[in-house]
């Protein structure tokens, strides 16, 4: 058995994260660039009601103290200093230090996501193996139907969908939240209850793509000359599909991590804003009404950082699964 490519992979990384130093810097400029041009008033935001009653003096020396009477470029670069030594500044919209709004929510968006990711591969890889095994058959025909139908369905749409028939006809399981509105303690059991519709919505609307590009890989597979070989050997079909076809068919599916990721975040967060889920998208929508500079760069910055992550870790994993892919990139 041959050693593992560490070095080569290794260099790869390090190309990747030199990159995605100017990446992030172009970002957080284009959020500061994008934010000062909105129509939002930070400063309304920030006093809410009060700013109606108050003179203009007043909101003046709110303006400057929140330092939103600066050129946007002054405060980028402000926030980016205190960046670099692991401040990344004070929300102005939910009052309190971006790093603590972060730490709270970060955990509960990843849960959601990497649950609701695992279901999409294992039923994406299931329905799609089933789909390919029998070409233009019921199971064929059922399975690409249903996913060209759900991917015209919007995200939210699904999820009030389930609210309704789960929450409100079956009364199975809970609208939303993360625990029971009768309780204060979060156990790891009304957790998992409330968890159940958001993760399952989040992946039914990502398990299309997946769904999909894992039957026409198998399809590609099972006509390939050595497949026919083995067939021709009179290797049963379970043998084939399962030993030849699926372990070289799957191989394409590994650059599908990388891709779905932006659609993963952005799909969470209609989930979590329809399901009420303690994630990251209620900050991410305070932030942008309110104009939140230091909260909305720190947010974009961690969904480019995940997105630069993830299509590292699929380029990682697809040289680790096929030796002949150079890790060159």
């Amino acid at each position: 058995m041959s050693a593992l490519p560490w070095a080569p992979m290794a260099r790869m990384a390090g190309r990747r994260l030199l990159f995605a130093v100017p990446v992030l810097l172009a970002v957080t400029f284009g959020v500061f660039a994008v934010a000062a041009a909105s129509p939002f008033d930070p400063v309304d935001a920030y006093a809410g009601t009060a700013a109606r009653t108050a003179s203009e003096q007043t909101l003046e020396e709110l303006r400057h103290n929140l330092g939103a009477d600066r050129p946007f470029t002054e405060q980028w670069w402000d926030w980016l200093g205190s960046a670099a030594t692991g401040d990344l500044g004070h929300s102005t919209a939910l009052r309190q230090p971006v790093s603590e709004v972060i730490s709270e929510r970060l955990g509960w968006t990843v849960l959601l996501c990497v649950t609701a990711f695992t279901l999409t591969v294992l039923l994406g890889t299931a329905l799609g193996v089933l789909a390919a095994r029998r070409r233009g058959g019921p199971a064929d025909r059922f399975t690409t139907a249903a996913c060209y139908t759900l991917e015209a369905a919007p995200t939210f749409w699904l999820g009030l969908l389930a609210i309704w028939l789960f929450a409100l006809e079956l009364d199975v399981l809970p609208a939303g939240g993360l625990t029971d509105t009768r309780s204060d303690a979060v156990t790891a059991g009304q957790v998992a209850s409330h968890l159940v519709l958001p993760a399952a919505v989040l992946a039914v609307s990502q398990l299309p793509w997946f769904a999909l590009f894992v039957r026409e890989s198998l399809v590609e597979a099972l006509d390939e000359d050595y497949v026919r070989g083995a067939r021709a050997r009179g290797l049963r079909g379970r043998t084939v599909l399962l030993r030849h076809a699926l372990r070289s068919g799957l191989l394409p599916v590994l650059t599908l991590v990388g891709t779905r990721i932006p659609e993963l975040i952005t799909g969470a967060l209609l989930v979590e804003t329809v399901f009420s889920w303690p994630g990251i998208a209620a900050a991410t929508v305070e932030a942008a009404l309110a104009v939140d500079f230091p909260l909305l760069a720190a947010l974009t910055v961690l969904a480019t950082a995940a997105v630069l992550l993830g299509t590292l870790l699929t380029d990682l994993l697809y040289g680790l699964a096929d030796p002949r892919v150079a890790f060159d990139g």
